[in-house]
């Protein structure tokens, strides 16, 4: 029996989910691509299938889905089977478990961010937060100063800042979610702004201001009448002593006239210069 084989056999007493399948390794090792060398593919995948599933339940406690890191694992088990090489002489579990647990490390790190961090930031958060549950056993449970984690942790402050800052950016907020404290339910949601519309609305009568003054009076009366004391186009038309016919075609020919001197002075606006 070769060493390889006697080591992988060793390993295999410790966990039920950790096959001898060496030989198939080997006849792996020796084919080309074809359906022959896919289906031992396939039968290591099925193999240790529940060693990366064991291996993905060390990590279910971190707020990800477990369906989810076991797929995950098992990305990670078929990346270590392509990347095996049994002439090396090391047992397969040892080239497969830091393959699996990196794979689900690198998802943790890359998918699992309520908002997208800089992986040096990601790093530095890491640090600050181990060394903030260390040094909190040690000050009886109250929260260590910025100037005890750079002790601890050899940062200088502006990165301690840094990680701190990003200990809250792990996972976000839903919007409908209530604010700390409140007991009314006033959500975050309720404290965001929005645009107001009446901001066009001012900047429309500015742009309608100087033309509308230089209307006759009848239409200027016409219009200040309808748009502003809401009058129907009837009621205008008997204190003017108009058809109530009139004043539409007046209003809509009145409206078409201001609305196209509008738009040919924003046209005939200077641009600003390019900047060098």
């Amino acid at each position: 029996m070769s060493s390889t084989h006697a080591s992988e056999r060793t390993r295999r007493g410790n966990f039920f989910d950790t096959p001898d399948t060496t030989e198939a390794f080997v006849r792996m090792a020796t084919l080309s691509e074809g359906p022959e060398k896919q289906r031992l593919r396939d039968d290591l995948t099925r193999a240790w299938l529940p060693m990366a599933k064991r291996l993905a339940l060390r990590f279910r406690d971190r707020g990800e889905n477990v369906e989810d890191l076991k797929q995950v694992a098992a990305l990670g088990l078929v990346k270590a089977i392509n990347g095996y090489d049994p002439d090396r002489g090391g047992a397969f579990e040892s080239y497969a478990v830091p393959t699996i647990v990196g794979e689900i490390k690198r998802h943790f790190r890359d998918c699992t961010w309520g908002v997208h961090v800089p992986r040096r930031v990601q790093e530095l958060r890491n640090k600050v937060r181990v060394a903030v549950r260390e040094l909190s056993v040690t000050a009886d449970g109250r929260s260590p100063s910025v100037a005890m984690i750079c002790a601890h942790t050899q940062l200088s402050e502006e990165h301690v800042l840094l990680g701190l800052e990003a200990l809250d950016s792990y996972k976000s907020l839903s919007l409908d979610a209530e604010r700390p404290g409140a007991d009314d339910g006033f959500t975050l949601q309720d404290t965001l702004g929005y645009a107001e519309p009446e901001y066009e609305l001012v900047t429309d009568r500015e742009a309608v201001k100087s033309h509308l003054r230089r209307l006759p009076y009848r239409e200027r009366r016409i219009l200040y009448l309808r748009f502003f004391c809401d009058m129907t186009q009837s009621s205008i038309g008997r204190e003017l002593g108009l058809s109530q016919m009139h004043v539409c075609r007046l209003i809509r020919r009145t409206c078409a006239q201001v609305r196209e001197q509008v738009d040919t002075a924003g046209a005939e606006l200077p641009t600003r210069p390019a900047v060098a």
